[in-house]
């Protein structure tokens, strides 16, 4: 029993000490609270799989709660994409919550905290409000409307909501303690007018509650029982706890807020804002561009869901931010798609290799293993001819010993099929090779038993069947910012590491069974990396994003 303790991390040492002094495990809930402001990213991934996680640990409900409190920013399509990720990640949820579900339960309380002398209207500007709150090390002044009578907040709050005050005319705030050391304390607003229509409740309110008001109320709303959120809100704490402790019945649960700390990712940014902007000067095409670090830019890309929850698992959660390297993440998606994709042959920068003694019109179909890691996974047929595509990498005409490509004069294998000796070459006037020529042992057939099947040499290479090749579209994507953290630099903007070569578009030539394929279909391209079908895909056009490279190129680079 000690042994599993240790292996717990620090949000379950909390949860287990609660569990033996104040909670019992029916009284458990979690949350995963998104606002609906923009797509999901890999950051959101890793509060889904802790909230979610801790949610399969304990048998506990976990819900799912949209906290739109700004119209000004959230959309319904928002709210959809972030159902679908989720979903997509493999968790369920016990209830889809809103907090504007509880816009009137919190207007009620607001009324009881006029009545009790600890709300009131402020009608100065916010540029006088923040003025007016100090700094760390002096305290703040008291607005000369804080003691304005219950009756006269009353009447002004109803203004507020039937929309009879302007926009920034009037805010709520909480009375509190303006020499407050912590400034969230120093009377925050609770309430700003907008007269904007609302996702879901249209023009109904006209004023809506801020973060800090909303986020500890819908917690005590459905009863959760630990509010899990990023260290940023360390300092919110009090304040959650002060809101809590104005509408908190005896015998109800009692939220509890603890924070852990963000894990940021390596060349790229998490900023809604920033990812909004990336979007809107078109350096990408849409949220979910595969660049992107939102769950639906990496599931376009081809990362699985159990790629994703096993790098959240991996990295865990821990007290201080620090930067994950994204090659943390590539690992895990090589690691599962190893396992899982077919391997296929397709050629991205061909050059046409002629074997001179094969018959001319002969095509032979060669069996191939779909995945050596699964047996399961079964072969296919792949045709086999006297004109291939090989890369132009895979040929030099003069090499040195440690070269294990074909050059002239050396023998290789091709994959699947028979081993082949470099003879001469053919060049166009410019000197560029046009044509490899070679001649192949016809005794040396992969899997045919004879001896010279089993002799050895030192190099395979992949290949396709000129006659049988299928054309495919090729997006080559790469990290999107060439510094590891792009939006750390004080004296330049983050746009200014875009990576101009983040994404290059090919055509390439790849074996006719990946006609079968459908959209978000994963394969390895043998030697290559791991491709995914896009859904750009139509029935004239096949087109593949590269999900991954089979190593890390940047490593070298480090």
């Amino acid at each position: 029993m000690a042994e599993e303790k240790e292996s717990l991390n620090f949000i379950e040492h909390i949860i287990e000490e609660d569990l033996a002094t104040t909670h019992s495990k029916d009284s458990l809930r979690f949350r995963f609270p998104p606002e609906p402001n923009g797509y999901l990213h890999i950051g959101h991934a890793s509060a889904i799989c802790l909230n979610f996680g801790l949610g399969l640990k304990y048998n506990a409900p976990v819900n799912l709660r949209f906290d739109d409190t700004n119209p000004t920013k959230e959309e319904q399509e928002f709210v959809d994409a972030i159902k679908r990720d989720v979903a997509w990640l493999g968790f369920e949820w016990e209830n889809e919550c809103y907090a504007s579900d509880y816009f009137q339960q919190l207007y009620d309380w607001a009324i009881q905290l006029i009545k009790d002398n600890k709300a009131y209207v402020d009608s100065q500007s916010s540029v006088l409000i923040a003025e007016q709150k100090g700094t760390p090390n002096t305290p703040g002044i008291n607005s000369p409307f804080r003691n304005r009578s219950v009756e006269e907040n009353l009447e002004l709050l109803e203004k507020m909501k039937n929309g009879e005050a302007a926009e920034g005319e009037h805010v709520l705030r909480a009375k509190i303690d303006m020499a407050s050391p912590n400034m969230l304390m120093r009377d925050p607003v609770m309430y700003r007018t907008l007269h904007k229509s609302h996702h879901r409740t249209g023009t109904e309110w006209k004023i809506f509650p801020m973060y800090d008001w909303t986020h500890g109320e819908s917690d005590y709303i459905e009863q959760v029982s630990h509010s899990f959120c990023t260290l940023e809100f360390l300092p919110h704490r009090e304040l959650y706890n002060w809101f809590l402790d104005q509408v908190y019945e005896k015998g109800k649960i009692r939220p509890k807020q603890r924070e852990f700390a963000r894990r940021n990712l390596s060349h790229t940014v998490v900023s809604k804002r920033k990812l909004a902007k990336l979007v809107e000067e078109g350096v990408v095409t849409g949220w979910d561009d595969p660049r992107m670090p939102t769950i639906s830019g990496l599931r376009r890309r081809g990362y699985t869901p159990d790629s994703i929850r096993n790098f959240a698992d991996g990295i865990g959660v821990g007290k201080r931010e620090n930067l994950i390297d994204v090659s943390h993440l590539e690992f895990n998606i090589r690691e599962d798609l190893n396992k899982k994709a077919d391997r296929v042959l397709t050629v991205l920068d061909p050059v046409k290799l002629v074997i001179t003694n094969y018959p001319e019109d002969k095509t032979e179909w060669l069996e191939a293993e779909n995945n050596p890691e699964d047996e399961s996974a079964g072969s296919r047929e792949v045709p086999f001819s006297k004109v291939l595509y090989i890369e132009k990498d895979d040929f030099k005409e003069e090499a040195n010993r440690k070269y294990f490509r074909l050059t002239l004069g050396k023998e290789v294998r091709l994959k699947n099929a028979y081993i082949i000796k470099g003879e001469s070459v053919v060049k166009d006037a410019d000197g560029n090779i046009t044509e490899i020529h070679c001649t192949y042992d016809p005794d040396s057939k992969s899997g045919s038993g004879t001896e010279a099947s089993k002799r050895k040499v030192k190099g395979t290479l992949h290949w396709v069947s000129v006659e049988h090749a299928l054309p495919v579209e090729v997006r080559l994507y790469d990290r999107l910012f060439t510094d590891p953290s792009p939006d750390t630099h004080k004296d330049k903007d983050f746009m200014e590491f875009i990576n101009p070569d983040s994404l290059q578009v090919i055509t390439g030539y790849a074996e006719p069974s990946l006609k079968s394929l459908e959209v978000e279909d994963t394969v390895q391209f043998q030697r290559l990396g791991y491709f995914t079908v896009d859904r750009d895909t139509t029935s004239e056009k096949i087109v593949f994003n590269r999900t991954v490279p089979l190593r890390d190129s940047w490593a070298k680079l480090a």
